[in-house]
């Protein structure tokens, strides 16, 4: 017998990301529904990953409804938020087997996942229940590190191998922001031609003008895409609030522009936001983390 509750054993009462009116947060009219996953037992430098999650939904609180750069109130899809997920400690297969489940009960009800970690191996769950309903769908990874290795520490499902993991069920991956790569990784990337583009070689880009690299990205992409966003994707006098800073990253609007050109010109069928640490900064972090998920809603989601 399994020790997962019944999904509507652990549906979240009607207040949550966003903190939205009962009628912007029914379950069954939920186009989305916002998947909290508090689980930080695999971070590699500094924990607080864990809560990451509420952050996110205590900052969006205070967010505008309406989004200026879209023209509308993307919370109008209705977002239904779950309780967390509870977390196994000890035991990253049982934790990650765990998240597949919910994550696949949502999709199979016909709902859009955001999910809100925690650290970089809830994706692999997550991801594992994507690619079971969407076999040809392509993951498209913003993030500091490429997450390649084969194991870290002695573990196959950690933050530092969740990518190595996607290829193991996904065979179209696209890795944006990079700035901090091993040496074995590298030869991975090298030997299997795996589409990467550097924090550094997007900015020397920029300086010339050349948006070029957006739409090299998205034509590396199939017509499905699963996003997964780590948030020390982003230059640390952005977001310093995470327990991997790398100095270099990325800007809000060259990710807007990328996310934009991405959700125009394919369809994303879910996303995460994962290894924000307000114990590291709990200010500014949390709501640009906020933002960029309710950015993502809104851009994956246009209005039917």
């Amino acid at each position: 017998m399994s020790d997962l509750p019944e999904l509507d054993d652990i549906l979240a009462p009607s207040r949550g990301f966003m903190h939205l009116d009962d009628e912007l947060t029914a379950l069954e009219a939920a186009r989305v529904v916002v998947v909290p996953v508090p689980f930080d037992a695999t971070t590699c430098y500094r924990p607080g990953t864990r809560e990451g999650p509420q952050a996110i939904i205590d900052a969006s609180r205070n967010l505008e409804l309406y989004d200026t750069e879209l023209r509308r109130s993307p919370c109008e899809v209705v977002i239904h938020t779950l309780r967390a997920i509870e977390p196994i400690m000890g035991n990253a297969a049982a934790m990650t087997n765990r998240i597949e489940q919910v994550t696949g009960q949502l999709l199979d009800r016909g709902k859009f996942v955001a999910t809100l970690g925690g650290d970089h191996s809830i994706s692999i769950g997550v991801i594992r229940a994507f690619a079971a309903r969407y076999p040809g769908m392509s993951v498209l990874q913003i993030d500091a590190h490429t997450d390649l290795r084969e194991t870290y520490e002695d573990n196959p499902l950690s933050s530092a191998t969740i990518m190595r993991r996607v290829l193991d069920v996904c065979e179209r991956t696209a890795q944006v922001g990079m700035r901090s790569i091993s040496e074995p990784e590298m030869q991975l990337i090298e030997e299997r031609q795996l589409p990467l583009w550097l924090a550094s070689d997007i900015a020397a880009r920029r300086f010339r003008g050349d948006r070029g690299w957006i739409d090299e990205v998205v034509t590396s992409l199939g017509d499905e895409v699963y996003i997964t966003f780590d948030i020390d994707a982003f230059d640390p006098s952005l977001v310093p609030g995470t327990g991997t800073p790398e100095p270099g990253g990325l800007g809000w609007y060259e990710v807007m522009d990328l996310l934009s050109a991405v959700a125009a010109q394919r369809k994303v069928i879910g996303f995460d936001v994962v290894e924000l640490s307000p114990l590291v900064e709990g200010h500014v972090s949390p709501v640009v983390a906020a933002k960029l998920v309710y950015k993502l809603i809104g851009l994956a989601l246009p209005p039917q």
